[in-house]
């Protein structure tokens, strides 16, 4: 006689195996009930703790299917003990300094267009830029880029970093940096309209950014187009901040730029 299974549940109702991973010091994850994301700090019997980017501690148990991870669902469990210790890491991908203190802001800084770009790099970068002890200031547009820079004055010993949105051959963003002339003053950019879409599609659960018409508002159009609530993209912009957990979140042509300016700003990259 054939024989059956007792479990007769469909194969497609199954829960697919997820992959487990060890809750090591500095990987982060987020919590799938709260969306609390953040860094692993410590990891105890049955429990893990979380610390996000203003410091705000979390303890959460360690449940099978609880976590994402580059936004896939992962299983943490506690790492092997008696194995050498893994450096942490800050959300850059950087070797964290561990009880390091933020060093005195130099005179250089990095210039982004927007509010939503200097959020998204203190995010990923803020780590960094404390212990560099670079600043970063937003300009709201870059169409006064020019006498922005004559202002600031650079020189060898205050070098200006500057990233622009849709820094392509031929706009009007590519004309303007090109009129920036100081051998102290940097201007990098993106090819993304927004910085939204510097953010990994499959980070927030969408195949792509959808194509938004000419003369239409981006961000308004792109919350149409997903079913997110166009009234307050602000509000958006926070929901898609809080899933960006570290760079591997981000698109590189934004990666590279950012670690371009920030080794030229504080003299490593050269000039």
């Amino acid at each position: 006689m054939r024989q059956y299974s007792a479990d007769l549940t469909p194969s497609w109702k199954k829960p697919q195996p997820v992959p487990e991973v060890a809750a090591e010091p500095g990987l982060v994850v987020e919590e799938q009930g709260t969306g609390f994301c953040g860094a692993v700090i410590r990891c105890e019997a049955g429990t893990v703790t979380l610390e996000d980017r203003f410091g705000k501690h979390r303890v959460f148990p360690l449940e099978p299917r609880g976590f994402l991870l580059e936004g896939r669902t992962v299983t943490l469990v506690r790492p092997a003990s008696g194995g050498p210790a893994r450096p942490a890491r800050t959300a850059s991908g950087s070797v964290a300094v561990p009880g390091a203190r933020a060093r005195v802001a130099r005179a250089g800084r990095i210039y982004v267009e927007g509010r939503h770009d200097a959020e998204l790099v203190e995010k990923v970068w803020g780590d960094d830029l404390r212990v560099e002890g670079v600043v970063v200031e937003y300009l709201e547009g870059v169409d006064d880029l020019p006498s922005i820079v004559e202002e600031f004055a650079p020189g060898p010993d205050a070098r200006l970093g500057v990233l622009v949105d849709h820094l392509l051959p031929g706009t009007k963003e590519w004309r303007i940096a090109q009129s920036v002339t100081s051998e102290h003053a940097l201007v990098l950019g993106h090819p993304y309209i927004d910085v939204w879409e510097a953010v990994k599609p499959s980070s927030l659960g969408i195949e792509a950014w959808p194509r938004v018409p000419h003369g239409q508002d981006w961000k308004t159009g792109v919350c149409r187009a997903l079913g997110w609530p166009s009234e307050n993209t602000g509000a958006v912009w926070q929901a898609i901040l809080a899933r960006v957990g570290s760079y591997k979140d981000l698109e590189p042509e934004l990666l590279g730029r950012v670690e371009e300016l920030i080794d030229f700003v504080t003299g490593s990259g050269g000039v």
